[in-house]
């Protein structure tokens, strides 16, 4: 009885049909318009029974070989065909399917090849199976060809045929097309939809945000006599989320708790879980694990690290490492996600020293970082002005072969020039110039402030020059500095002249801009006069400040 009352709200839905209350999805793509043709074409045909290999499959067949390399099946195969008279297809289907199953899906396609040139003719499974390996390679188009070789060879496909072809299209995130392809089906009539039919039709419906139509595929279950499954539920509870619709997905939970035949999994929780801190609603993640613990439905790796991840986006680091402790004590260890989700989240409270314990823990245990993790660490130490710790960082980076990247070099660079280091921070400069395509906007303007701090005014404006033939666009930040560095040297009337070009180029003054070149006409001799041109500046540019 579970969840009949929700299926039974979207009534509206499917009234006088079966299928009345699906949407028409009109589309004049290829599955839909070779969906029309073929089921066009089968109710001219006369009634027949379809023909079908699943019994067969369903026996044990002896000495069936056990296959774990192409190699292996493909000397498997060839001494199959050399037999008189051959094997049945059915021990071809399992070959192939154990080759499907190690996802070499292009081996497949070629041992079906090897099958039709040796005039072994194909069954239902074996096409399901060729469609499925199509699919897996993001050739759906080939897939309705298979499709189109059934009616040829004297087949009909099974409901089994039509769940692989939909699944191929959600591969290729043609979801309209997927759930068209399964309307038709089933208004066919020849072939009766399974729960994995539905469960796909809803999923359909969750990434097209039709709710209400994927509660209304829910009353459909019970019509044919279907149980839902935990899938089911987990689908729809991930739609509901993607439309940010929380309190219905906890609702969805907590008739799913309630109920009996139908008990949430750890994927149940997760979802859910991952949509509470999606919402930043920490303290409801978090009680949905402890709800999973009194369910004794066991917490993942997944579940922790999404937790963790959102309460240091939250800065609440204190609650992530506790929780971080808590979820080792149980035997479950910690990959890259939650370090780096740790890592950051120390960084961002200036805990440089923690940071790196953490990232020396991860090193320790043979788990492989990312160039972002490293990057962000060593931006906080030279923050911090700790530029020798910084570049041990970025030593270990790449001994463990990640190259540092723009971000990372940027970081030293400013690192270098807070400590007044300018020529380290040029020999960074020159060594990303070196590698081609890695300076940006960042690049240039963290050396041009570095330049303009230390009153290398002329080195300053040269590398701006240098910046503008590049093609990159300097902004606020760096024409500031620049403005900076002519007061600091006395050059006020040059400050104007940048000042009034920042403005043609239409990059808006900030309240520091104003602020310093204020401060360096106060040192001059004619201050009031220069007072009256910075207040029409001010009306220019909108800002008011002071």
């Amino acid at each position: 009885m579970m969840m009949r009352n929700i299926a039974a709200s979207s009534s509206s839905y499917c009234t006088s049909k079966r299928w009345r209350g699906m949407p028409c999805l009109h589309s004049n793509s290829t599955v839909v318009v070779f969906a029309n043709d073929y089921f066009a074409f089968l109710h001219s045909q006369p009634s027949k029974p379809i023909k079908s290999t699943r019994t067969q499959l369903e026996q044990p067949v002896e000495n069936s070989p056990k296959i774990t390399t192409v190699e292996d099946a493909f000397n498997v195969f060839d001494g199959m065909l050399q037999m008189r008279p051959p094997p049945s297809v059915v021990r071809f289907n399992q070959i192939l399917g154990q080759v499907a199953k190690l996802k070499h899906y292009s081996a497949v396609i070629s041992l079906y090849n090897q099958m039709g040139a040796s005039v072994i003719g194909p069954g239902v499974c074996t096409l399901n199976i060729l469609i499925n390996c199509y699919c897996h390679l993001n050739q759906t188009g080939f897939s309705l060809s298979v499709l189109g070789n059934f009616f040829k060879l004297g087949l009909e496909p099974d409901v089994f045929t039509f769940n692989i072809l939909s699944n191929g299209f959600l591969l290729e995130n043609r979801v309209a097309e997927a759930a068209a392809l399964l309307h038709k089906m089933m208004r066919g009539g020849n072939c009766q939809p399974d729960v994995v039919t539905l469960n796909v039709l809803i999923n359909c419906y969750c990434h097209l945000n039709q709710m209400g139509f994927s509660l209304s595929v829910l009353g459909n279950f019970f019509k044919l006599g279907l149980e839902p499954n935990v899938f089911t539920f987990n689908t729809l509870i991930n739609g509901f989320l993607l439309e940010n619709r929380a309190a219905e997905a906890a609702a969805l939970l907590q008739q799913m708790m309630r109920g009996g035949n139908c008990q949430p999994d750890v994927v149940t929780f997760g979802t859910l879980v991952k949509g509470f801190c999606m919402k930043g609603n920490n303290s409801a993640a978090i009680q949905l694990l402890r709800k999973m613990e009194e369910r004794a439905c066991k917490p993942d790796l997944v579940v922790y690290s999404t937790i963790i991840d959102n309460l240091c986006k939250d800065r609440l680091v204190v609650d992530a490492l506790n929780l971080f402790s808590e979820m080792m004590s149980k035997g479950i260890a910690p990959d890259v996600i939650t370090y780096t989700s740790l890592i950051h989240g120390v960084c961002k409270l200036g805990e440089w020293k923690e940071a790196t314990r953490l990232l020396n823990e991860m090193v320790s245990k043979n788990i492989f970082s990312d160039v972002f993790t490293f990057s962000v660490l060593v931006d906080t130490i030279c923050k911090e002005g700790m530029v020798v710790e910084a570049e041990g960082v970025v030593g270990m980076m790449i001994e463990r072969g990640i190259e540092p990247d723009t971000v990372t070099y940027n970081s030293l660079m400013d690192g270098y020039c807070l400590r007044g280091e300018i020529g380290k921070a040029q020999n960074v400069f020159e060594l990303m110039l070196s590698k081609g395509s890695m300076l940006d906007v960042v690049s240039y303007s963290t050396l041009i402030n570095g330049y303009c701090k230390h009153k290398k005014i002329d080195d300053a404006m040269m590398l701006f020059l240098n910046m503008s033939h590049k093609g990159l666009v300097a902004g606020t930040i760096t024409y500031t500095s620049l403005v900076d560095g002519f007061c600091k040297v006395g050059r006020i009337d040059d400050a104007q002249k940048l000042f009034s070009e920042m403005q043609a180029c239409g990059q808006l003054p900030n309240a520091q801009t104003y602020s310093i070149l204020l401060d360096g006409m106060w040192k001059t001799d004619n201050f009031l006069p220069q007072c009256n041109c910075l207040e029409r500046w001010k009306r220019r540019s909108w800002i008011l400040i002071l």
